[in-house]
């Protein structure tokens, strides 16, 4: 592995909000203990998920959010959906967890990037101004500009822009480097690494946020998830119904959840003595459709696979362990496995595999960097985090998934595998610590 070449990347601060706790030390205590996040949801009374089970931040509410995450931005949650407060405050936990001296650092070289889904209103929003722009209950487009858009709120696009977390950010840690923006759904964690990492090596920047943010658990988006995505409804109990690459699973869980990492240039992070969680190496990407229009989802995982480790200049046999997307979904688990057979061979079912969706479901554009920084805390224990709800192999992704405990080893290197439903995928390869 060669990376004198070029300027190294380390991961010198993380802030996590996720359904198995806040902060690096409430996740890494759930993750070592297999404490799930799933469960029937206690902000929402009615969802189109099954039973309302889904994997939630219960803990940030409207009260913790004014008095502790974020205190100091008060005054702008007026303008923030639950999405970009999420996002806003990992970043505030990853700067506390840093230590970085806002004051030391050149501004004009502090950049951020950050992955976002789509953000949607939830009705009560919009139905004050559809009803205006209705006759009975017909919507009237002609009627939209000038009986509807009067009744939407004056402050109403900024609430709900993708690109506002890296915006609040920038301005909250006064960053004025590079700011960029990515909404790849489930891709986006790897793909918001590869940029920083990249505006980095390019010498534009030293320090970067590249953190992540995502919801499904919302009342139009859970409806959305009803009509594409199989979503699991069995077993009885729910903290056991995330079940990646089992036999047994029925889908995916609707989760939400929000990662920032500190990204730093290795010397930057040297001179003043930052704690280090790893170094990211090297990611890939990719988005294979077919002639007929259907997704090749296991060409296009196969493919940022196979680039993420190019560019890491590593081999497969280097590689430590997986963290794989293991969505629970019957197709989808199986096209990640015929994936990670194609690029690994006859290791592909030797390789340790670990699928975090089983304690937290799946948040969209956050779980990327939030199942990256689970292998990366399990990792400063000197293990691989185990997956929840692994019972019965299956003969058609016959994996070596890591369950009951944690798997003790010494390989800090990992690769994590992230794809959508729509043939998007990214990988990206990580050194532990």
């Amino acid at each position: 592995m060669n990376t004198e070449s070029k300027r190294r990347i380390l991961i010198t601060g993380m802030g996590i909000l996720s359904p198995i706790g806040i902060g690096v030390q409430a996740f890494q205590d759930s993750l070592m203990t297999g404490k799930s996040g799933v469960k029937k949801s206690e902000l929402y009374s009615h969802l189109a998920a099954p039973d309302v089970c889904v994997a939630e931040v219960s803990d940030f509410n409207a009260t913790t959010i004014k008095k502790e995450y974020l205190k100091q931005q008060r005054k702008s949650l007026k303008v923030m959906c639950r999405e970009i407060q999420l996002g806003v405050a990992s970043a505030n936990l990853a700067m506390d967890d840093s230590a970085l001296d806002l004051s030391a650092v050149d501004s004009e070289r502090f950049g951020i990037e950050f992955g976002a889904n789509l953000m949607l209103s939830p009705p009560e929003v919009l139905v004050g101004a559809c009803m205006a722009a209705s006759e009975g209950h017909e919507f009237q487009y002609q009627r939209w500009g000038g009986e509807g858009l009067a009744k939407m709120e004056p402050l109403w696009l900024l609430k709900y822009l993708p690109n506002m977390p890296a915006c609040h950010i920038g301005i909250i840690i006064d960053a004025r480097g590079p700011n960029n923006s990515i909404t790849h759904a489930e891709a986006s964690g790897n793909l918001v690494l590869g940029e920083a990492q990249r505006v980095i090596e390019r010498g534009w920047a030293d320090v970067m946020v590249a953190g992540v943010t995502g919801t499904r658990v919302h009342e139009v988006k859970s409806i959305h998830a009803k009509f594409w995505d199989q979503l699991a409804d069995s077993p009885a109990e729910f903290e056991k119904r995330s079940r990646p690459f089992d036999k047994a699973r029925s889908g995916q869980v609707l989760g939400e959840a929000a990662c920032s990492l500190l990204l730093e240039e290795k010397s930057h992070a040297e001179q003043r003595g930052a704690k280090v969680w790893g170094e990211v190496l090297g990611t890939g990407a990719s988005c294979v459709v077919k002639r007929d229009g259907s997704v090749d989802t296991k060409t296009a995982i196969a493919n940022a696979i196979r680039l993420a480790l190019k560019r890491a200049d590593v081999e497969v046999g280097d590689i430590g362990h997986i963290n794989a997307h293991g969505l629970g979904e019957q197709v989808i688990d199986v096209q990640e496995y015929l994936a990670i057979q194609d690029i690994f061979g006859d290791k592909a079912t030797q390789i340790p595999v670990t699928a975090l969706k089983s304690y937290f479901g799946n948040s969209g554009s956050a779980c990327g960097i939030v199942e990256a920084s689970g292998s990366l805390v399990g990792l400063k224990q000197g293990v691989i985090p185990a997956t929840l709800n692994y019972e019965t192999p299956d003969p058609d992704c016959p994996l070596n998934v890591v369950r009951n405990e944690p798997l003790p080893t010494d390989n800090k290197l990992f690769l994590k595998i992230s794809t959508t439903t729509f043939g998007q995928a990214s990988a990206s390869v990580i050194c532990g610590v």
